[in-house]
């Protein structure tokens, strides 16, 4: 049995010095997951959040739906 490593990639808007995520969108199909973890740390925790969660965190942000409550 073959198990896919993530391919971790950071968003283009990223080089401000540090603080950002990374992201495996290649587990999406396999697996249903979006792993999420720090560029800083990335011997570090991994979150792996469900796409369909993920993709709605991206629609609210580029919907401006998730400022300052």
């Amino acid at each position: 049995m073959k198990t896919e490593s993530p391919r971790w990639f950071k968003s283009s808007y990223s080089a401000n010095g540090g603080d950002c995520i990374e992201m495996a969108v290649n587990l999406v199909a396999s697996q249903g997951i979006v792993p999420v973890r720090d560029s800083k740390t990335v011997d570090g925790p991994v979150v792996a959040v469900r796409t369909a969660a993920f993709c709605a965190f991206v629609a609210g942000v580029q919907a401006g739906n998730l400022g300052a409550a």
